[in-house]
């Protein structure tokens, strides 16, 4: 473990936040952990005519240049970097590190350096993973059905993963769902979201009727479960070698999560990593796991569509992979389908959740149940670039119990 040293005392702002634990814990330096770094003090040399005004406002600014920076690694080569302003919560449970921090993008969560979520668009992951799905699932059931009734399904909805409870609260938001099991295998993470990620769904989802929370391995539910589901959604860790959750990524864990889902309407969707096109000519290995996902689903369902997000906090575009059975003439729907049927879908299925708080971004917004998604939205999710598709199509990998992949 490195330690850095410091060499000038930082704003009163950031040290009221620290304590001792809380700076060797966040100093800590491993492969891809978060870094914290100090900007070098600058000399000053005042010439005696310097008036004590002048001083004071140079020693101001010098001082505000003197702050701890939030570095994370995204790819070989490129860095995340950022002002660190407060340290809200660290700490390390029994499967991985949890830290709250404030950094440029607001309140951040980070799990094993890496970022999870921050308040100025966690809505822009959570509802680009939850809402399509849904629908999707919502236009399967009623293809599927000799009934003429508006809101049929989705009705039953599993989340694997998803501690910060924001998942959840998307899907809380469907008027039609009846019944929402969410199993995350580290109740430090729920218990720290709920006490400082109100927002994000906190107290009111957790202990909401419809929502069944249970701490367990998601894994291990899905493979033991004799209940069936419209929709899984797995809002779990990047497939990191030193990670919880890889085995959630295997093409044996989802052929066991297709045999859950509901016949002919149900959806599977996952988070699927970085979705960037960024070139690493010099690395051997292709570090990236969106497309292996990609092939893996679809190894196992008729179809696997993966689509992308960008999220600043992330400094890239972020991957999703939504995968179903059915025709092809099914699945170009769900790509082509217009602005107009994803906003009806909108107005007549979705509706806020009672008890959670208002983002700050959008307290006087009167049109902000969805932050984000909307139908011009949709089909901006669809369209990948050339070369994101060309490598996508040129990768032939597929993530198994005995060849896992693990991305940076």
């Amino acid at each position: 473990m490195k330690v850095l040293q410091i060499l000038f005392l930082p704003t009163a702002a950031v040290s009221s936040f620290l304590t001792p634990q809380h700076t060797i814990s966040l100093f800590a330096s491993t492969s891809h952990k978060p870094r914290v770094t100090f900007k070098q003090p600058t000399v000053i040399t005042m010439s005696s005519s310097a008036t004590k005004d002048n001083d004071d406002d140079l020693i101001e600014k010098e001082r505000a240049k003197s702050v701890f920076r939030y570095t994370e690694d995204i790819a070989p080569g490129l860095k995340l970097d950022m002002t660190l302003t407060a340290i809200h919560h660290t700490t390390v449970s029994e499967f991985q590190q949890v830290q709250v921090i404030d950094t440029h993008f607001g309140r951040t969560l980070v799990t094993d350096g890496k970022t999870q979520s921050a308040q100025h668009d966690e809505f822009v992951y959570h509802e680009s993973l939850v809402h399509p799905s849904l629908f999707w699932s919502a236009i399967l059931t009623n293809n599927n059905s000799n009934g003429s009734g508006k809101k049929k399904g989705p009705k039953s909805v599993f989340i694997g993963g998803g501690g910060e409870l924001a998942t959840a609260r998307e899907v809380l938001k469907h008027t039609t769902v009846e019944r929402l099991v969410m199993v995350d295998i580290d109740p430090v993470v729920i218990d720290v979201c709920k006490r400082y990620l109100p927002e994000w769904g906190g107290e009111a989802v957790a202990s909401h009727p419809k929502m069944e929370l249970i701490i367990g391995d998601a894994h291990k539910y899905i493979m033991e479960t004799s209940e069936t589901f419209d929709v899984i959604i797995m809002d779990i860790s990047d497939p990191i070698e030193a990670g919880p959750g890889i085995a959630l990524y295997t093409k044996e864990f989802y052929q066991r999560a297709s045999q859950v889902l509901t016949p002919h309407s149900g959806v599977f969707v996952t988070q699927a990593g970085s979705a960037e096109y960024i070139p690493h000519y010099e690395e051997e290995v292709n570090i990236s796991c969106f497309s292996p996902i990609r092939n893996t689903l679809a190894s196992v369902f008729d179809h696997a569509i993966p689509y992308t997000v960008s999220i600043a906090s992330f400094g890239e575009d972020w991957g999703f992979v939504m995968a179903f059975n059915g025709s092809n003439e099914n699945a170009r729907q769900l790509v082509e389908m217009t602005s107009e049927k994803v906003d009806g879908l909108i107005d007549e299925r979705i509706e806020a959740v009672e008890g959670v708080p208002e983002h700050p971004r959008f307290e006087n917004d009167g049109d902000s149940v969805l932050k984000v998604y909307d139908g011009e939205t949709h089909r901006g999710l669809f369209s990948l670039s050339k070369p994101l598709r060309k490598a996508i199509a040129k990768d032939k990998r597929i993530m198994t119990k005995a060849n896992p992949i693990f991305m940076y």
